[in-house]
């Protein structure tokens, strides 16, 4: 079966201190999986779009290991709350809270993300 590619004029944007900073095209992010992206200041984003559609935006950066590597990470649910795996030691992420999952004492940078339209040019 071959699935139809999604079509949208959808950016994804991220809340900075500077104010929204646009990511991507909403159709980059496939549900289920992760999408890493510079931000200007040099550090590294970990997206997610859950098969809700909800979008979601991390410190890449595992804190355990020093690699950035959170956007590869296994995703799934926890007592209904989602949460990203380090694909390196495991740990998992809370994707609302930032809060690692095994060990409460460590958290990752949570982002605010909105889906926004393109202004269409007249």
């Amino acid at each position: 079966m071959t699935l139809a590619p999604e079509t949208t004029d959808l950016k994804v944007q991220l809340q900075l201190a500077e104010g929204w900073f646009t990511v991507c095209d909403l159709s980059l992010l496939t549900p289920g999986r992760g999408v890493a992206a510079l931000l200007p200041d040099g550090s590294q984003v970990a997206l997610f779009r859950d098969r809700s559609g909800t979008l979601h935006g991390i410190d890449n950066r595992d804190p355990f290991s020093g690699a950035a590597v959170l956007s590869r990470g296994l995703t799934g649910t926890h007592q209904g709350r989602p949460f990203v795996a380090s694909p390196l030691l495991k740990q998992r992420f809370d994707l609302i809270s930032g809060e690692c999952l095994d060990d409460p004492s460590v958290r990752v940078t949570v982002y605010e993300v909105r889906p926004n339209p393109v202004p269409r040019r007249p």
